[in-house]
């Protein structure tokens, strides 16, 4: 069985629960997504499945992307890959859908977070800046020093300055499945995932599943 599935966020709200419960979700479109390649242990070493996503034409693909999509039948923009428990009984070309997930299981989310571009220190890493008095009107927001001219001298690796903020990757764990909704390729997840609405995400079976 494949332990993944790629899809798109599409956004937030809110579903009641039988007993009446506000529960924040998130909306996924995922999948459907097509098996694109098969790695083995006789070829590759390990076992797991490339999977691909939302397709596209061809004049969008270069030509060694639409020779390796050849054999799964579809030409997708997006290739993953995941884990899986055995390949019996899978192979290239197979169409993986949501129902994949059921209602209360637990899934990790990875996507990339929202870009916030060149960010300063009180904004990227939450800097308390300088004192708001005594003519220090252009040090409110400054990170003040970096690095002692005796001791040690120099700017230490990895200190925390100004710079880029945003567009990584990130993970959130053992998020419950509240819905899924086969024939509109559906997934209800508790609570927030990472990125923008419309942004790339790979939802996954929980790794560290709470007890």
């Amino acid at each position: 069985m494949i332990r993944g599935l790629l899809g798109r966020k599409i956004g937030m709200t809110q579903v009641f629960s039988p007993t009446g419960e506000v529960i924040p979700v998130t909306v996924i479109k995922a999948g459907p997504c097509v098996v694109t390649q098969l790695r083995t242990k006789d070829r590759d070493g390990y076992e797991a499945v490339q999977v691909g996503f939302e397709q596209v034409p061809a004049h969008k693909l270069t030509s060694p992307r639409r020779g390796h999509l050849a054999a799964a039948g579809l030409l997708v923009r997006h290739l993953r890959e995941f884990p899986i428990d055995s390949l019996d009984g899978l192979n290239v070309g197979d169409i993986i859908k949501v129902d994949m997930f059921k209602s209360g299981q637990r899934v990790d989310v990875v996507g990339s977070s929202k870009g916030r571009g060149f960010a300063g220190v009180v904004k990227r890493h939450g800097f308390r800046g300088g004192p708001r008095t005594h003519g220090q009107s252009d040090r409110v927001r400054a990170p003040g020093s970096i690095g002692g001219g005796t001791t040690p001298s120099r700017v230490w690796k990895g200190q925390r300055m100004a710079g880029r903020m945003g567009n990584v990757r990130v993970s959130i764990q053992n998020l419950e499945v509240v819905e899924v909704i086969p024939e509109k390729d559906i997934l209800l997840v508790r609570g927030s995932v990472p990125g923008p609405s419309n942004g790339l995400i790979q939802i996954k079976h929980a790794v560290k599943v709470n007890g």
